[in-house]
């Protein structure tokens, strides 16, 4: 099913960096002065993911809390990481795309990633976001690579798979992070593959 493949794009969050305690801080941040609970907030959050939406914001508008800052300061690579882009880079292209903030490419590189990556697509960068489809229009262009040659391996479904697969890209839904809670509903919503970390992921490509 990935013959004829050239690149591989990733996501950042969830799928290359873990991003838990970041979470755990955006909502001790967001609940800070108020009556919700921490449990509250998770429970709530956790119900918007299953429900394949972006659960923290969701639960910050249902409270009427303020939107907290992320600590992106506190992502941290997943130790599979580097040594899966390593193992991939001898044999294809690697892209990012990814709905991050300004200095993506100094970030993966402080977090000893961008040797085995080839192009970084961020929105902070282009004035594009996931899951508008000219991200991904945007990385092939630059890649130079038709969208059949191209596979998009991220942790949501909204964001990553179905605008990916609606061009006609491959897709790998990794259910790391809280976007693995969701359940893939039609057929725009059901990826190529299926994995739940990054060491599921290793035995697609070996």
């Amino acid at each position: 099913m990935l013959n004829n493949i050239s690149w591989i794009f990733f996501d950042v969050g969830s799928t290359l960096v873990d991003e838990s305690k970041a979470f755990h801080h955006r909502i001790n941040d967001a609940i800070e002065n108020s009556k919700i609970t921490y449990s509250q907030f998770y429970d709530t959050m956790i119900d918007f993911y299953k429900r394949n939406m972006k659960g923290d914001l969701e639960t910050i508008k249902l409270f009427n809390l303020n939107k907290t800052a992320w600590h992106k300061e506190e992502e941290m690579v997943y130790p599979q990481s580097a040594d899966i882009l390593a193992m991939l880079n001898r044999k294809y292209r690697i892209g990012i795309i990814a709905n991050q903030s300004l200095g993506t490419e100094q970030r993966l590189k402080e977090m000893g990633l961008i040797d085995y990556i080839d192009l970084v697509i961020a929105s902070a960068e282009e004035g594009i976001s996931k899951p508008d489809i000219k991200i991904f229009q945007l990385a092939l262009k630059r890649a130079e690579c038709a969208a059949e040659n191209a596979v998009m391996v991220g942790d949501r479904l909204d964001n990553d798979i179905i605008p990916a697969k609606s061009i006609g890209m491959k897709t790998i839904w990794i259910k790391q992070g809280f976007g693995g809670l969701a359940t893939p509903s039609n057929e725009m919503e059901t990826p190529d593959y299926i994995v739940n970390d990054l060491d599921e992921f290793r035995s697609i490509f070996e």
